[in-house]
C-alpha cells in the first residue's frame, strides 16, 4: 500500500512558499508516495457542502485553496521523486485544450510525476460564476477527457464532439509518457461508471466499506461493458488510522491511501508517516 498526503488543516492549504517547500521536502524524505490538492475556483457563500454536518470532510469556504496546477508546479520544483496529484480537479469548469496544455507542461517540468484526479463538482453557483452549464457537466467531463487525450496523443490532433470541436492542431509539449494518468473521483454511480469506461484510476472519497465495495462493483461492470480489464484501473482512497479499515480497503483492491495532514509542519509530516507505517505494519 502506498500512502499519499493532502497537506490541509481545517480546509486550508499552505500558500507561503517557504512553508510549502518545507512540507513538500519533508513528505518526500519521510517516504510519502504522493502529495495531493483539491480545487474550487470559488466557494459559494450560500450553498452548503454535500454531507455538511456528517463525518464527511469538506473544504472551508474561507480557507486557502490555491490553484492546484500552480501549487503543484511549486511542489515539483521543491522535490525530486514524489508524485503530484489533484483530488480533485473540476474538469468541466475548464476548456480541455487549455487544460491539456497546462497539465502537459507540468508533467514535463516534473519529469512525468503528475496524476490528475478529476470530477464534476457539486456547486451550481461555481458553474454560474465561470459561465458554464451545471446541467451538462457530466457529458462535458467525458468529452474533455477524450479531447485532452487526443491532444496528448496525436500530432496533429483533431476532435469533434457535442461541446468541443477543433480542426487538426498541434499541442506541445505533450506528456512525457504519452498521457497524464486520469483518476476519476466521486462517490456517485455516475463517477464509478465513468471510471470504469475511461479512467486510468478511480478515487472515491467515502469511507463506508460496504458502499465502497458497491461502487467498485459498479465500476467493474462498466469496465467490462466497455471491453476493459477492471484490474487495470488503479484504486485510490482516503486513508484511515484503523488497521481493520486499511485491511478491508486492501482487500477491495486499493493500492494507495491518501491521508489528511492535520498539522502543517515537518514534525506533523513525520508523525503522520509513523502512523501510516504503524497501520501498514499491523495490516501486513
Amino acid at each position: 500500500m502506498d500512502f499519499g498526503v493532502i497537506p490541509a488543516s481545517g480546509g486550508t492549504f499552505p500558500v507561503n512558499g517557504a512553508d510549502l517547500s518545507n512540507l513538500a521536502r519533508s513528505a518526500e524524505e519521510a517516504g510519502f508516495e504522493s502529495v495531493w490538492i483539491g480545487e474550487h475556483v470559488v466557494m459559494s457563500a450560500q450553498e452548503a457542502y454535500p454531507g455538511a454536518g456528517t463525518n464527511r470532510i469538506g473544504p472551508s469556504p474561507t480557507g486557502t485553496l490555491p490553484d492546484p496546477i500552480e501549487w503543484l508546479t511549486y511542489v515539483a520544483a521543491c522535490t525530486d521523486r514524489i508524485l503530484l496529484g489533484t483530488a480533485i480537479l473540476l474538469l468541466p469548469l475548464h476548456h480541455p485544450a487549455i487544460m491539456a496544455k497546462r497539465l502537459a507542461t507540468l508533467d514535463q517540468l516534473s519529469g512525468g510525476r503528475l496524476r490528475i484526479g478529476i470530477g464534476v463538482g457539486w456547486s451550481e453557483m461555481e458553474y454560474a460564476t465561470v459561465g458554464e452549464s451545471f446541467a451538462t457537466r457530466g457529458r462535458r467531463c467525458d468529452e474533455a477527457i477524450s479531447a485532452m487525450r487526443a491532444l496528448w496523443r496525436d500530432q496533429p490532433a483533431t476532435f469533434e464532439g457535442e461541446f468541443f470541436t477543433f480542426p487538426p492542431v498541434h499541442s506541445v509539449p505533450q506528456p512525457i509518457h504519452g498521457a497524464v494518468p486520469i483518476l476519476v473521483g466521486g462517490d456517485s454511480d455516475a463517477a464509478a461508471k465513468r471510471a470504469g469506461r475511461t479512467g486510468d484510476g478511480y478515487f472515491p472519497f467515502g469511507k463506508d466499506q460496504n458502499e465502497l465495495a458497491r461502487l467498485i462493483d459498479v465500476m467493474n461492470k462498466a469496465a467490462e461493458e466497455a471491453g476493459r480489464d477492471p484490474k487495470s484501473i488503479e484504486l485510490t482512497g482516503l486513508g484511515s488510522g484503523r488497521p481493520d479499515v486499511v485491511e478491508r480497503m486492501a482487500e477491495l483492491g486499493f493500492t494507495r491511501l491518501v491521508m489528511f495532514l492535520p498539522e502543517l509542519t515537518p514534525d506533523g509530516i513525520a508523525r503522520l508517516w509513523e502512523k501510516c507505517q504503524a497501520v501498514s505494519g499491523r495490516v501486513a
